[in-house]
């Protein structure tokens, strides 16, 4: 059974009930004769060998393959969400591509030149070509940056362009996509995971790679930086809850740049720094020159644009201005995003360039124009389900809910800030199907990308195409291929990069991203220790069988879970899961995974792709625990929780030894130190009988991971005094609190801000000054059934440690307000207008 054979049977089947509501769709894949278009022809016999099952089973790789790879998009309504990608590739034949690639060349070029004239001379204001209220009038006109001249004459470096075919299979461009446009990180990444689930397909079909366009990129932004030998590029974020964070993240990471926030930069004498770390004690030495933004023009600067903006840069429009800092692409560009520009394109192209508009838009009307007004509000009067129609700068979903007199209203109300659209009947791909086991024709949309590389634009040649049943639907990707006319041809068109300067640049963390790391490791080895306590109290009451829960070593177990991670439930088993799958519980090893994730999220770009995979596990070994209620279930999945976790060493001890991976280590040490007072606090504070103490002390060996250090160390029973002597005092005990400090104490050595004489390392030298006149017999000594100086012996040393993490954080950390949750810039306006 061909999945593709029987596609094509059913789009060219004549429908049984023709309607006059169902519009003819271009068919990317079967002609209407029932022949497999042009671009298909050369993989049909690996394409029509895709079955049902062969699907399924491509469509879990690539799942597989996404979620240890971390994909993922934000929703405002639902959060972070795997990213979805369709097996079956969008694919362009050579001749085809050809007429776009030139379409799409001139239209970056017409936006470059048109976005210098409205933010310098305004000639085609002045004149008429363009009316004056279809720009001034669009919130993406900023307006401090208009200028009679601009000191950049190229402010697009890299545009997107959404595109879709009309019935006669003619592509339209939809919107154009210049503020921030995203989507190139996806895009590489579901061309690597698309050539590995389709390994022949991919290699049968004569495809451009996509890579060398990654490395023109990487030269064209350093390019950009004119004048400046060894120049500091930058890719700006909104933060991890941005809907495209993933995207953000890959890109950095791919070029090589550092990914950072509006916290990590400041601008003095009118230039873009990097914080240092230590900052704002420490002056800062590393200049930004260029600046990849992915932060609407609107947040960029909270100085000159939206005051109540945590995301941008006080004082960055000015440096701007002095042309101290280039910014990819120009602030202000958010003004080309706007529909009320598209009727006035071609004439608009014959003006600036002398040429006619290659590349047509989907009809528009500017409803600024009586005329045209005229002819939407009839339109919608009618109820034309082909017009939608918009706010020139808001999504198109912000009118939804309204009846047609309502938008009557509103556009009569300010005519010049709506336009009105026709409604394509995109072109139709064929979309698998998991739940139902087929393929399915749906509409898509095409993206592609645009780059000014030397003196010219050059288009991607690929990109990235999606498909939703619903507006509001999570998209669905495709990946784009474009085949070559020959298979000698360059990919990309590019026989080689641009040549580059040769320098050696290791940039320095921000406070922002030292904290991150600092956390990471904290949260790390709190799941870890966490994770541990739970797998031994699960273990004795699988070996204890029935009365295991009155038995003194579960009892101090449950006493130090609920130390760590507050008040238990009734149920120990309940209590258990709960501790593997509560995210909203404080202390739960879920938490502590949760708020990992979210910390390396935030130096997303400092990482090893392994990274995910932990999480990947993580997440297969939680989906298995939900789907279960038996016992076993829980100890298994938690040593699958575990491993995930313990791999992050192998994974953080292949980095480079920056200042970033000194605080990963110092956070998990500190953290260490805390874990084991903690569980001897707990587990030590009270005396039992004789065969008790050894139980528990065998207990508490065993959840510290020091069991069989003792074996090799002591002869005969656990002794109090042994144990403590282990867990305190044994620098050569990786888990001892003596150990601890000194890794501690060794990291904060190599942080730039440390001098040997500052608050933090002083404190650790008490720490471990007072720790060496211990003696632990003295503590191991019980008064009644208490060991009272042991429980404040650590009770001091829990204070002390935690005063360590805050001295930590002001000597190293910048204090400030906090980042806003977000996941979209349009709902962090939502939330400050309310």
């Amino acid at each position: 059974m061909s999945l593709l054979r029987d596609y094509a049977d059913a789009v060219t089947r004549p429908p049984l009930v023709v309607t006059d509501d169902v519009a003819p769709r271009y068919d990317e894949v079967v002609a209407p004769d029932g022949a497999f278009r042009t671009a298909w022809k050369g993989v049909a016999s690996v394409a029509l060998g895709l079955t049902p099952d062969e699907l399924r089973r491509l469509d879990g790789e690539i799942t597989r393959f996404l979620a240890d790879d971390g994909v993922s998009y934000v929703r405002s309504d639902t959060g972070p969400q795997a990213w979805q990608l369709d097996p079956v590739p969008l694919i362009i034949d050579a001749a085809t591509w050809s007429r776009l690639e030139v379409g799409l060349a001139q239209r970056a070029e017409l936006l470059n030149a048109l976005l210098a004239d409205l933010y310098g001379p305004q000639r085609l204001l002045s004149t008429g070509v363009v009316p004056a209220a279809a720009v001034l009038g669009h919130a993406g006109f900023a307006r401090p940056l208009a200028r009679p001249t601009r000191p950049d004459a190229t402010p697009l470096v890299l545009t997107g362009t959404d595109l879709g075919r009309d019935a006669a299979g003619e592509w339209h461009v939809l919107a154009d996509r210049v503020q921030a446009p995203s989507g190139l990180g996806y895009a590489m990444e579901n061309r690597r995971v698309i050539s590995q689930v389709l390994p022949e397909l991919y290699h049968e079909s004569g495809l451009h790679r996509v890579e060398p366009y990654y490395a023109a990129l990487r030269a064209a932004l350093i390019e950009s930086a004119a004048d400046v030998a060894e120049p500091r590029v930058v890719v700006l974020s909104p933060g991890t809850y941005s809907e495209t964070a993933f995207d953000q993240a890959f890109l950095a990471n791919v070029l090589g740049f550092p990914l950072v926030q509006g916290e990590d930069l400041v601008v003095r004498d009118g230039w873009v720094w990097m914080k240092p770390a230590g900052w704002p004690t420490a002056a800062p030495s590393e200049r930004v020159d260029v600046i990849l933004r992915r932060v609407d023009a609107d947040w960029c600067d909270p100085l000159e644009l939206r005051a109540h903006s945590q995301l941008g840069v006080a004082g960055l429009a000015e440096a701007v201005r002095r042309g101290r800092v280039r910014l990819v692409n120009g602030l202000g560009a958010g003004v080309l995003e706007n529909p009320a520009l598209m009727p006035f394109l071609p004439a608009v192209c014959e003006t600036l360039l002398g040429e006619q508009l290659r590349l047509p838009s989907v009809p528009t009307w500017w409803c600024g124009d009586p005329c045209a007004r005229e002819l939407v509000l009839d339109r919608l009067a009618a109820g034309d389900p082909t017009l939608a129609v918009r706010l020139i700068d808001a999504p198109r979903r912000a009118l939804a809910g309204l009846d047609p007199h309502q938008v009557r209203e509103r556009v009569l109300a300010a005519p010049h800030r709506f336009a009105g659209q026709e409604r394509l009947p995109l072109s139709q791909a064929p979309v698998w199907d998991t739940g139902g086991g087929r393929v399915d024709a749906r509409g898509l949309v095409f993206r592609a990308f645009t780059l000014r590389y030397g003196s010219a634009y050059r288009p991607l040649v690929g990109g990235m195409a999606t498909v939703r049943e619903r507006p509001d639907d999570a998209p669905i990707a495709k990946d784009v291929w474009v085949l070559k006319s020959a298979v000698a041809d360059p990919d990309q068109g590019l026989p080689e990069v641009l040549p580059l300067p040769v320098a050696r640049s290791a940039p320095a963390l921000g406070p922002r991203a030292l904290e991150d790391m600092f956390w990471a490791g904290r949260y790390a080895e709190r799941a870890e220790d966490l994770l541990r306590l739970l797998l031994t109290t699960q273990a004795q009451l699988d070996e204890r069988g029935v009365g295991a829960e009155s038995s003194q070593s579960v009892r101090a177990l449950r006493a130090a879970l609920k130390s760590l991670a507050g008040a238990p439930a009734a149920d120990l088993e309940a209590e258990l899961r709960s501790l593997l799958l509560d995210t909203g519980r404080p202390g739960s090893a879920a938490h502590s995974l949760a708020r990992l994730r979210d910390a390396l999220e935030g130096v997303r770009d400092q990482l090893s792709g392994d990274t995910w995979r932990v999480f990947s596990s993580i997440d297969r070994a939680t989906k298995a625990l939900r789907a279960s209620s038996r016992s076993h279930r829980t100890a298994e999945s938690g040593g699958r929780m575990l491993a995930a976790t313990l791999s992050l060493y192998g994974i953080t001890a292949s980095m480079i030894r920056d200042a970033g991976w000194h605080m990963i280590e110092t956070g998990r040490h500190l953290e260490r130190g805390l874990q084991v007072c903690r569980l001897l606090a707990a587990t030590m504070g009270k005396r039992g009988g004789q065969h008790a103490d050894r139980d528990m002390l065998e207990t508490l060996l065993t959840a510290a991971e020091s069991i069989v250090t003792h074996r090799r160390r002591y002869r005969g029973s656990v002794r109090a005094s042994d144990a403590l002597e282990l867990l305190l005092l044994d620098g050569g005990n990786p888990r001892s609190l003596a150990f601890a400090l000194g890794e501690v104490r060794a990291h904060l050595a190599e942080m730039p801000a440390s001098t040997g004489s500052t608050r933090p390392e002083r404190l650790v030298e008490h720490l471990e000054s007072e720790l060496r006149d211990v003696d632990v017999a003295q503590l191991a000594q019980a008064h009644g059934e208490r060991r009272r100086r042991l429980a404040r012996f650590l009770s001091d040393t829990v204070t002390r440690l935690s005063q360590l993490a805050d001295a930590i954080d002001e000597l190293h950390f910048e204090a400030g307000p906090p980042p806003q949750a977000m996941s979209s810039l349009s709902l962090i306006e939502e939330r400050a207008r309310a």
